[in-house]
């Protein structure tokens, strides 16, 4: 009887001492599972310069904090009072300077822009050069202690979903610095715009869509993913009462490709077909226009008049000839025609497919260098 007691007393002993490491375990296991859970690294860098960050639940803030001391605010002055803001962000230092990237419509018309840091001081810039249908501009500024330069990264290494960030100046100074995240929601979007803030469209934009919130005075801005690199500029979102967070950013592989030459103060130097257009919506909506256009075409432009000199004026069009395609790809109109037209380079052949009484022909187009 003695001996099955102390058996008893044994087993008892034995089983709290392996409960309790089984217990240990168990609890162990999962704080380690919590710890991976609630800890995991940013994306691939893109870059070959690019330090990795962590996102875990408190957010990006290690990601912002590599990156807000590069990101400014950008006022525009014109007969010496502000006329407009946006946001600019510093690509690159180089010898007691920085340089830095907007969009040009930040800059346009100014007398003087001014850029104010993320330590709110006031320094004055110098607009190098810059494109309305690129819509980037780069500004020269002096260096001062503290400044950063942004990485640039790569929006094809991107997905749809991934998460993205911007810092910028949404309604000017009083939310300066803000930042704003979302997802990538698109890519190769296709956006009609104006380059001369008319109402028409006169230009094509692929550009990268995210649902960030966007507002004005984030124009110029970076977007960047979680490692903070920089993969589009921020350049415009849809305005309208229907439509809820749908903002767009240019690739910043698109504006890598202008950069240098905007840098240098030289232009953009894109190719001339020698036209003048009309839209076939417009021609066909105006009794201005007394061009002969088949009631089955809907879409195309309209040649308007050919410039002496140019691929067009040696090439079989005539005023009235109707395009439809440029080396096979559709024209919906004058904005489609620039997009795919500055695909290429002065010198280069292109073949045009138009429509004149009714049939379609096609003949080839040498590019001239524009004025």
């Amino acid at each position: 009887m003695k001996t099955e007691k102390i058996k008893e007393a044994v087993l008892i002993v034995v089983s709290f001492i392996i409960g309790g490491v089984l217990t240990f375990v168990i609890i162990d296991g999962e704080n380690q599972i919590s710890n991976n859970s609630s800890s995991s690294s940013g994306l691939t860098c893109s870059s070959a310069n690019c330090t990795k960050v962590v996102v875990d639940e408190s957010g990006i803030s290690e990601a912002v904090e590599k990156v807000y001391d590069g990101v400014l605010m950008i006022r525009n002055y014109q007969n010496n009072e502000v006329a407009s803001t946006g946001t600019g962000f510093v690509y690159k230092i180089e010898d007691d300077y920085a340089y830095v990237m907007t969009n040009q419509h930040v800059v346009e018309g100014a007398d003087k822009v001014t850029l104010i840091t993320s330590n709110d001081e006031e320094v004055e810039g110098e607009v190098l050069g810059g494109d309305s249908y690129v819509d980037i501009a780069v500004i020269k500024i002096k260096k001062y202690d503290g400044i950063v330069a942004l990485q640039l990264g790569n929006s094809e290494n991107t997905n749809l979903g991934d998460l993205v960030f911007t810092v910028g100046s949404p309604l000017g100074y009083e939310y300066r610095g803000s930042v704003a995240t979302g997802h990538l929601a698109g890519k190769d979007r296709l956006v009609s715009v104006s380059t001369d803030n008319s109402s028409s469209s006169d230009w094509v934009m692929k550009v990268l869509q995210t649902d960030a919130a966007i507002n004005p005075g984030n124009s110029g801005g970076p977007l960047m993913n979680t490692n903070g690199e920089v993969i589009g500029v921020i350049s415009m979102k849809l305005v309208q009462t229907e439509v809820e967070g749908m903002g767009f950013a240019i690739p910043i592989e698109y504006v890598n490709s202008k950069i240098e030459t905007l840098e240098k103060g030289e232009n953009i130097e894109w190719p001339l077909l020698g036209v003048s257009m009309i839209n076939v919506s417009d021609a066909k909506a105006s009794y201005r226009y007394n061009f002969s256009i088949p009631n089955d075409i809907n879409s195309g432009v309209v040649v308007a008049g050919i410039e002496n000199g140019t691929g067009a004026a040696n090439s079989d069009l005539k005023e009235g000839d109707i395009i439809t395609k440029i080396n096979g790809e559709e024209v919906e109109d004058s904005a489609y025609l620039r997009y795919e037209l500055y695909k290429y380079s002065a010198g280069d052949k292109i073949e045009l497919t138009y429509i004149r009484d009714g049939k379609e022909y096609t003949t080839k187009v040498v590019l001239s260098r524009s004025n």
